[in-house]
């Protein structure tokens, strides 16, 4: 389906990632000069030695995981990847590679460009990987987390080349988890995804498929686009940024790398096209379906070309982001319920979801 933008628009690029950092001193019991004299000096000397800890902290997840962030050059575009393995895999974002299918990159060991080649592209995720034709001396693969044990307030570092400074590497928290964005069809994929974390991140071009990394030196999201305000004239909007997560990019690598695309998409569909309707006020007010595939989930369920769709189980639909982004918290195989208009006549049906 063709998914435009949410209510809340978003730019494409990653993170440059930005942190405050509460640092805490204690005081000691006594009296007199002496004592508070000793007290002003003890919690003077606190913070600093906090503030030296977690620094020493950085410095061992940047020394861990920067070696493993690429600068990617295409035709006409710079953004970042991730080394998969130590064959040369790298991971990135497909709105990174574009339709290109030969690649410029830089790794940290290497002094000049070297060359890569698509592997495969999985736009409806944002997702693709490519493969070096040279694997060098030294390439170091990335350790990826476990999404489920991301937490809101972990401190994360983002790795990548905003605006093509290579190398760079900025600090933030995990703002949320579990949040659904749906990217815009303007140098976007048009994907709507799932679980996303949401960083403090300020977004800048060329991060993009770079690295959202926890203080235990692991990848927990490749970042991918942020929120923009339109008050601020469609600029980037301060602390709104979004990874895809490290689960989800090892799923789709993995098939991937197994058998050049992915066979299992683990995202429920419809199985229709489709396309937003407005009403007399030219307002969003459903999804007409355009066609269904034979045998598929709709198919099934009796829905067919003609038909509005305005209600997936208990969420109001109005226009296909908001079917995208309902569909998008259910899994292939779910059973929910559809509500549509037919000839004027509100009906609903059950359905079994079928996968994209």
């Amino acid at each position: 389906m063709d998914a435009s933008r949410t209510r809340v628009p978003y730019r494409l690029c990653a993170p440059l990632l930005v942190c405050c950092l509460v640092l805490l001193g204690g005081c000691t019991g006594g009296s007199g000069s002496a004592a508070r004299t000793e007290d002003t000096a003890s919690a003077r000397a606190a913070p600093t030695t906090t503030g030296d800890d977690l620094q020493s902290e950085y410095q061992r997840v940047v020394k861990d995981v920067l070696p493993s962030v690429v600068q990617i050059r295409t035709g006409n575009a710079l953004g970042s990847g991730v080394v998969y393995d130590g064959k040369g895999h790298i991971v990135t974002n497909a709105h990174v590679i574009g339709r290109d299918r030969t690649f410029e990159v830089t790794t940290a060991n290497s002094e000049q460009p070297l060359t890569a080649r698509l592997v495969s592209s999985y736009p409806e995720q944002d997702l693709a990987v490519i493969r070096l034709d040279k694997v060098p001396r030294g390439l170091k693969a990335a350790a990826f987390g476990d999404s489920a044990k991301v937490e809101v307030g972990q401190i994360v570092l983002a790795m990548g080349s905003p605006l093509g400074l290579a190398s760079s590497v900025t600090q933030g928290i995990v703002s949320a988890t579990g949040r659904t964005v749906s990217e815009g069809g303007d140098g976007g994929t048009g994907a709507t995804i799932a679980n996303m974390v949401q960083t403090s991140a300020a977004i800048n071009p060329g991060n993009s498929g770079g690295a959202l990394v926890n203080l235990g030196s692991q990848v927990i999201g490749i970042p991918t686009l942020a929120a923009t305000d339109p008050e601020l004239g469609g600029g980037a909007a301060p602390g709104i940024g979004f990874a895809i997560p490290a689960s989800l990019v090892k799923t789709v690598a993995d098939q991937i790398i197994r058998t050049g695309h992915v066979t299992e998409s683990g995202r429920a569909a419809l199985e229709i096209s489709a396309r937003t309707v407005v009403n007399d006020s030219y307002q969003p007010a459903g999804v007409a379906v355009v066609d269904v595939k034979s045998g598929g989930a709709a198919d099934r369920a009796g829905l067919r070309a003609g038909d509005i769709i305005t209600g997936l189980g208990d969420t109001r639909i109005t226009t296909v982001t908001s079917l995208a982004e309902a569909l998008a918290g259910d899994k292939p195989g779910q059973r929910t319920t559809v509500t549509f208009l037919r000839d004027g006549h509100r009906k609903t049906v059950d359905v079994t979801l079928g996968e994209q």
